[in-house]
């Protein structure tokens, strides 16, 4: 299972938190890295600061893009020390740990961390199923990016003690897919005037929120892209006969 769990950094500023973070996963059995547009990396300050996990240094995957980071996984937990006003469903790292086990027995998953200063952007986090808060002293919560990523370890290793394996029925659709469907998702809304009413980048918080509890599999991903372009077509087609009954109307 731990094969399949990825751990990814977004925006690391300090080139010794990543050596210290591959540390930290080289002491609870994790080993796949990815970085997304780290500030210094490679760097000596991380090498010094892996003491050890070399080997994890050496195989971190560079990233370009969260979306790049997330190609192939089908569950994303992200962690915060902030409860944001819409958000994803929130968990501790001990509720989060056995359904990241779950997910990882059968596909990729993956654990989101962000820059160390500002944490986890609001687009970052619409990217993820679950949220997982560490609980920590309220007047001084944020906690060292490397602890964090030793925290969520050992939970893993915890809950992996007394794991069943209880592979679930549904294989939901992967990161890419589920972008594909936002993206036209959005576009379909724009082209037949749903936002004319409705602020676009909240809205689709929302709905990114209503399909991380669905996770839907590919085929019924299939089907709503398929809806949103039969509803395309129509809006399409009624915009052309209006305008053909109404040659003098402009449209906007």
């Amino acid at each position: 299972m731990f094969n399949n769990i990825r751990i990814v950094l977004s925006h690391t500023t300090h080139p010794g938190n990543i050596g210290a973070a591959a540390r930290a996963m080289k002491t609870m059995g994790l080993r796949h890295l990815y970085l997304i547009n780290p500030r210094h990396f490679p760097d000596p300050q991380a090498d010094a600061m892996a003491a050890g996990a070399d080997d994890v240094l050496r195989g971190a995957v560079v990233c370009g893009s969260i979306d790049e980071a997330l190609h192939g996984v089908a569950f994303t937990v992200a962690m915060t020390a902030r409860l944001r006003d819409i958000s994803i469903e929130v968990k501790t790292p001990r509720a989060a740990a056995p359904l990241l086990l779950q997910q990882a027995a059968q596909q990729q998953a993956a654990l989101l961390f962000g820059t160390e200063m500002s944490g986890l952007t609001n687009e970052e986090m619409g990217k993820a199923q679950v949220l997982v808060n560490i609980p920590a002293n309220p007047d001084f919560s944020s906690l060292n990016l490397a602890a964090a990523v030793q925290v969520m370890g050992y939970e893993l290793n915890a809950a992996a003690q007394n794991y069943v394996p209880d592979v679930p029925e549904i294989r939901p659709a992967t990161h890419e897919q589920m972008e594909g469907l936002f993206a036209h998702l959005e576009k379909t809304l724009l082209e037949i005037g749903f936002f004319t009413t409705q602020n676009p980048a909240r809205m689709m918080q929302r709905l990114r929120r209503l399909y991380a509890r669905a996770r839907p599999e590919p085929e019924e991903v299939n089907i709503l892209r398929g809806i949103l372009s039969v509803t395309t077509e129509y809006n399409a087609r009624l915009k052309s006969r209006y305008q053909e009954e109404h040659p003098d109307v402009r449209q906007h």
